[in-house]
């Protein structure tokens, strides 16, 4: 990292994580002085900030900052902040080996349900021995709802593996062998076409619930749905109704509206849902620290970071 006079000052709160993120951010920058909430430090003297579900108010104990830096793909615990200062810049980490991750989980969801393993897991409580036909990958045709470093990546290996893919964002973006489809008028129409929805939307205002009773119902009968984005995506009563009453064929989830998901929760005991514990990707240090480091790099030398938030839209 480029040297200047005075030491840059790091605040780091990651949740239970701070002393791991310390241990490697003082590795990548050995000149910066990089604390935690438990070390004694000077508020006033902070630089940047790296959080994760930050505690409440802490930003404003920070007058001088000159960046947040998210410490995930997910931004909503910082833009959500009441005291968060509207020109302060917000930067998340992308991918930061998390798309690997996220192309293992969503092959083998869908796979799930491409290849009947839903079926053939109630079979079993049943001791029914019943075979089926198998499907042809071409003509299971995949949706990805949100088509940023992560989704595009598991728009693209989908496809790749033979899926007929298409994708769905805010703003039209052009993939190669993917369909792709942008803004809201054009929705019904890509999720009328998805025997499986991915959502890998980031979480804002606009996308919150948008995957409600009346949209759900734009879904082919018999379609099922992988959401490994936030759970606030989705309604999760309206879900439920869906499959119930065989609109859907079921849900591959691995977030959910409340975390931990509470031990009453029908997801749980539902055939057909599969439920994981938000372990989708995990937030690699080694690579997440390298994206920092660049980052703070190029903010000394005066130029826009990578994964600058717009705060307008929210990611």
């Amino acid at each position: 990292m480029s040297t200047t006079n005075a030491p840059l000052n790091i605040l780091i709160s990651a949740a239970g994580d701070d002393e791991k993120w310390k241990s490697v951010m003082v590795d990548r920058l050995p000149d910066a002085n990089i604390v935690t909430e438990d070390d004694s430090y000077d508020p006033e003297t902070i630089d940047y900030a790296l959080f994760w579900k930050q505690p409440q108010g802490l930003i404003k104990t920070l007058p001088n900052l000159k960046a947040i830096f998210s410490l995930g793909a997910g931004v909503d615990h910082v833009v959500s902040s009441p005291s968060l200062p509207k020109e302060l810049p917000v930067i998340r980490l992308e991918d930061a080996g998390m798309a690997d991750q996220m192309v293992q989980y969503h092959l083998y969801a869908a796979l799930h349900f491409m290849r009947d393993f839903d079926v053939y897991s109630a079979q079993q409580a049943k001791a029914d021995w019943t075979q089926h036909d198998v499907a042809r990958i071409s003509q299971c045709r995949v949706g990805v709802m949100g088509l940023g470093a992560l989704g595009s990546a598991v728009a693209v290996s989908l496809s790749n593996l033979g899926f007929s893919v298409s994708g769905w964002s805010r703003s039209m973006k052009a993939i190669e062998g993917i369909a792709t489809f942008a803004g809201k008028e054009t929705l019904a129409e890509f999720l009328g076409q998805s025997d499986i929805l991915i959502c890998l939307l980031p979480r804002t205002s606009e996308t919150e619930n948008v995957l409600n009773s009346s949209t759900l119902s734009f879904l082919p009968k018999g379609a099922a749905i992988i959401n490994a984005a936030r759970g606030a995506m989705i309604n999760e009563a309206d879900l439920l109704r869906a499959i119930d009453t065989g609109h859907l064929r079921g849900a591959f989830l691995d977030v959910a509206a409340t975390e931990p998901l509470p031990e009453s929760h029908p997801f749980w005991d539902h055939a057909k849902i599969r439920i994981t514990p938000h372990i989708a990707a995990a937030t690699r240090f080694e690579e997440s620290v390298d994206q920092i480091a660049e980052n703070l790099d190029r903010l000394a030398r005066g130029e826009t970071p990578r994964g600058l938030v717009n705060r307008e839209i929210g990611y």
